[in-house]
């Protein structure tokens, strides 16, 4: 089957035959789930694949700010420990992981109450990574994240 199945050709409660399972072709299983929950036929759903799916995409959106405030740390970082090799590369990075911040929390803003949280976790991370880039002791760094919540997300600020 390689076009959306339509609320006619659905099956009963079992997926037809000719469907492969989740398993094996995610999409056609998405589809199906898709044009099941559109025409009302709840108890034919997958519950227990989209029950992991949806999590998956939660966990997903968490991963992805975490992983940004990573590189927003090691930028901030590098520009605040070594001023004289501040470039417009290290700035643009700045801006950019900060302007994708702020799509992300405009998209889901159940995660703004966890920024400070996430940087705090990620900032070990964006240590390590700062010392190997920069060529610094990690102990040149603070021990703990330094940066205030307004700091990471303010387009302007440049330490």
């Amino acid at each position: 089957m390689n076009q959306l199945i339509d609320s006619e050709s659905l099956g009963p409660a079992q997926r037809p035959p000719d469907e492969p399972p989740y398993e094996e072709d995610f999409v056609l299983w998405a589809e199906r789930q898709t044009c099941l929950l559109r025409h009302g036929r709840r108890d034919e759903l997958d519950r227990e694949h989209l029950i992991v799916e949806l999590q998956e995409m939660a966990g997903s959106q968490r991963r992805g700010l975490r992983s940004r405030l990573i590189v927003l740390l090691i930028h901030l970082l590098k520009c605040q420990h070594q001023p004289q090799r501040k470039s417009s590369t290290w700035i643009a990075t700045l801006s950019e992981q900060r302007s994708q911040i702020g799509l992300q929390l405009e998209d889901s803003p159940s995660l703004a109450a966890h920024v400070m949280s996430y940087a705090d976790k990620a900032y070990p991370s964006a240590v390590t990574r700062a010392s190997l880039e920069t060529g610094l002791d990690e102990s040149s760094f603070p021990p703990a994240n330094p940066y205030t919540r307004d700091e990471l997300l303010d387009l302007k600020f440049i330490p």
